[in-house]
């Protein structure tokens, strides 16, 4: 099999993601592309849009997401995603093991939940929100009242992880806020789930966006186990990793020279680009790796690409009518780097602090 070396692992990878240039597409067709953008936090998908699009705007991911052309669920990793209304209903039946394994290990809930009728407390839920969207407090009381025994929180969790729960508007709409309120995929979209979705396509789609990978990136991307069954029945063509990993890839899919020029690029929080793989060495060192999974909370920053590997993070700050980026280095970083961050800096406060008076990027130690 070939070799592929790190740095040529790396630039396949920001090719698939759109980080060595950035592209001409609405963001729809960006948010399928990558099968789905992480999106627990309202407004990182924002800015993962704008460091892969050209000229994109905050409104048209607003107004899609008021339109219903996507959604935010809970899907790959049990962690809520914002994808195309299309993806929901292919993606989310696929997902159903991993949540079911969640209600049965959850160390918060699982307690509340044994021996549970979890088909008539799906239909209830269902039932409950036909009227209007609730929130979990709201849901979890209502459910409380069938199932007063029970504690209300581990009902509303057992009804995310029984039913395709999307999260409705405002929530995430630019420049607007509002509590998580959830209502079905199938009422908010006017559509079914997928009845027959094909994990290939699935495992192709991940290709397509992360590859080339191992049988347990793609695992780690969805949560899912036993996908060794569904690639061995794929058309793919395989790899070998500096570590003698095997890496499996689509045939035509986009493999640039490891030269290839990488441009800094500016990650929000929680980028998929970080999250999608098993072995993270592709786009960051242990040591950066380490470093990123230590923050408290579990709260990712954002960070910052140089080379097309992370180097550091970065956050803004707004006081009054000012917005400062402030730009953390996680390892030495050369003059003409900083200098390239800089500019890109001020295009992203451009973006995400249009309304600031004054700007400015600070390098901290």
């Amino acid at each position: 099999m070939e070799r592929l070396s790190l740095r040529a692992l790396n630039r396949a990878t920001l090719a698939r993601q759109h980080l060595l240039a950035r592209v001409d597409r609405s963001a729809v067709e960006m948010i399928e592309h990558l099968v789905g953008m992480q999106a627990q936090a309202p407004f990182p998908p924002y800015t993962g849009l704008w460091t892969r699009l050209v000229d994109f705007q905050p409104g048209e991911l607003a107004d899609a997401l008021v339109d219903r052309q996507v959604v935010r669920i809970a899907l790959m990793r049990g962690t809520v995603h914002l994808v195309s209304a299309a993806d929901a209903c292919f993606l989310r039946p696929l997902i159903q093991p991993l949540l079911d394994r969640d209600l049965r290990t959850n160390t918060q809930h699982a307690a509340g939940l044994v021996d549970l009728d979890q088909p008539k407390l799906a239909a209830t839920a269902r039932e409950v929100l036909a009227g209007r969207p609730h929130t979990a407090k709201e849901l979890g009381a209502a459910l409380a009242e069938r199932w007063p025994d029970r504690p209300a929180t581990a009902l509303a969790h057992a009804a995310r992880g029984l039913l395709p729960l999307v999260q409705v508007p405002p929530r995430a709409v630019w420049g607007k806020s509002g509590q998580t309120a959830y209502q079905t995929a199938e009422h908010w979209l006017g559509r079914d789930l997928d009845r027959s979705p094909d994990p290939k396509r699935m495992v192709a789609r991940y290709l397509g966006a992360f590859g080339p990978a191992s049988v347990a990136d793609v695992q780690a991307w969805s949560g899912l186990t036993r996908l060794r069954e569904v690639t061995d029945g794929m058309d793919l063509v395989a790899f070998t990793s500096e570590d003698g990993k095997e890496l499996l890839d689509l045939p035509d899919a986009p493999r640039p020279a490891e030269d290839t020029p990488a441009p800094v690029r500016f990650l929000p929080e929680f980028d998929n680009l970080l999250l999608s793989h098993a072995d993270r060495t592709r786009v960051m060192s242990d040591e950066h790796r380490k470093r990123l999974l230590g923050v408290k909370n579990g709260v990712f920053p954002g960070t910052f690409l140089v080379d097309g590997f992370l180097r550091g993070a970065w956050r803004i700050t707004t006081q009054r009518k000012s917005a400062v980026l402030t730009i953390t280095p996680w390892a030495r970083t050369t003059k003409k780097d900083l200098a390239a961050l800089t500019r890109e800096g001020h295009r992203l406060l451009a973006f995400a602090a249009a309304k600031a008076e004054t700007t400015a990027v600070v390098v901290s130690d």
